[in-house]
C-alpha cells in the first residue's frame, strides 16, 4: 500500500474525534450503559470497522482489505480475551458500576498509545531486520502453550504486580473512593483514592496485552497503516461491549483455548514467512529446494474465523449444559 501523510492526517483526525466523542459523553454523564445503548455502540463500531475495510477493498485492492478484515477480527478476539482480565480487576478492587466505564476508557486509551508505540518499533525491527519474525513467532507459540495450560483467568489467580505493590506502600491512599477522582481531601491531607491504584493495573495489563497484540498482527500484514486502524478498530466499542456482554464473558469458557490456537496458527505462519524471506533450502538428495510455503490470507481468515466459532459454540453449549444440571439438582 501507498499510503499518503494526508492519508495518514486524515484518519488519525477522524479517529481521535470519535475518540473524544466518547469521553465527552462519560465526561457529561458517568452511568452504566443499558444493554441497548452498549448494543447500538457495539453495532456502530463494528459496522465502521467493516466500512473502513470496504473503502480498503475500493482503494487498495481485496488483498490489503482481506488483511484489514483478518487483522482486525485477531485483535478484537485478543481484546475481547482483555475484558476477562478487566473483570477481575474491577471486582477485585470493587471499582462502582457507574464508573466503570471512565476506568475502561482510560484502559482504552492507554492501550492506544502503548500499541502505536509498539507498532511503530515492529515496523522498524521488520524493515531492517527480517529474522525478527523468527522472535515474533517463538514468542506467539509460547503465548499460545501458557494460554492452552492456564485457561480463562480467575480472580484468585490474580496477583498485583510489583508496580501495584509498590503504589499500596509509597502513596498515601485513601479507603473509600470520591467517585472516579483520582485523589481526595481527608482530614486535612490530600489523598490518592483506590482509583489510582485501578488504572495503575488497568495500564499494565494493557502492557502485557500489548505484548501479544502487535506479534500476532505483523503476522497477518506488515503494512503499519492497515497494523495501526485494526488496532484502533479493535479497541473502539470495547467500553461498550464489556457492559453489553456482562455475564456471558462467564459462559465463554473455551476462548481462551480458541485464541491459543489463533495464536499458534499464526506464530507457525511468521515462521514459515521468515523462512522463506531468509531463502533457507532444504536439501533433497543434495538439491537445494525451497521449502516453506506461503500462508494465503483467506486461509488465515478462514482458520480464525472458524477457531473462534467452534470455541464460542462450545463455550455456549457446555455453559447451558452445565447450567440445566444446576437446575436439576437444585430442584431434587
Amino acid at each position: 500500500m501507498d499510503v499518503s501523510g494526508l492519508v495518514w492526517a486524515g484518519t488519525l483526525v477522524a479517529l481521535t474525534a470519535v475518540l473524544l466523542v466518547d469521553l465527552l459523553i462519560i465526561g457529561r454523564r458517568p452511568h452504566e450503559p443499558s444493554v441497548r445503548e452498549s448494543s447500538l455502540w457495539v453495532a456502530f463500531y463494528v459496522g465502521l470497522a467493516l466500512l473502513f475495510g470496504a473503502g480498503v477493498w475500493l482503494t487498495s485492492g481485496a488483498s490489503a482489505a482481506g488483511q484489514f478484515y483478518t487483522g482486525w477480527l485477531t485483535e478484537y478476539s485478543l481484546s475481547v480475551d482483555n475484558l476477562f482480565v478487566f473483570v477481575i480487576i474491577m471486582a477485585r478492587f470493587g471499582v462502582p458500576r457507574q464508573y466503570q466505564q471512565k476506568v475502561l476508557l482510560v484502559g482504552i486509551v492507554l492501550a492506544l498509545v502503548m500499541r502505536g508505540g509498539f507498532i511503530a518499533a515492529g515496523a522498524a525491527l521488520i524493515t531492517q531486520f527480517s529474522w525478527v519474525f523468527y522472535i515474533f513467532g517463538a514468542f506467539l507459540i509460547y503465548t499460545a502453550v501458557n494460554l492452552a495450560r492456564q485457561g480463562e483467568p480467575d480472580e484468585d489467580e490474580f496477583s498485583e504486580n510489583v508496580l501495584i505493590r509498590w503504589s499500596r506502600k509509597a502513596l498515601p491512599i485513601s479507603k473509600e473512593y470520591d467517585g472516579a477522582k483520582l485523589t481526595t481531601h481527608a482530614s486535612g491531607r490530600r489523598l490518592f483514592t483506590p482509583m489510582l491504584i485501578v488504572m495503575i493495573a488497568i495500564g499494565t495489563t494493557d502492557l502485557i496485552f500489548a505484548l501479544d497484540s502487535i506479534p500476532a498482527i505483523f503476522g497477518i500484514t506488515q503494512e503499519p497503516y492497515l497494523v495501526f486502524t485494526a488496532n484502533v478498530f479493535a479497541l473502539m466499542g470495547l467500553r461498550q461491549l464489556y457492559f453489553l456482554l456482562g455475564g456471558l464473558l462467564d459462559r465463554l469458557i473455551y476462548l481462551s483455548y480458541g485464541l491459543a490456537v489463533v495464536l499458534g496458527f499464526i506464530g507457525v505462519k511468521l515462521v514459515l514467512e521468515a523462512l522463506a524471506d531468509n531463502n533457507l533450502p532444504f536439501i533433497n538428495g543434495g538439491e537445494h529446494v525451497g521449502w516453506a510455503p506461503h500462508i494465503p490470507i483467506w486461509l488465515s481468515l478462514l482458520v480464525i474465523i472458524g477457531t473462534l466459532g467452534i470455541a464460542t459454540a462450545a463455550s455456549l453449549i457446555k455453559s447451558s449444559r452445565d447450567r440445566r444440571r444446576e437446575l436439576a439438582d437444585a430442584r431434587r
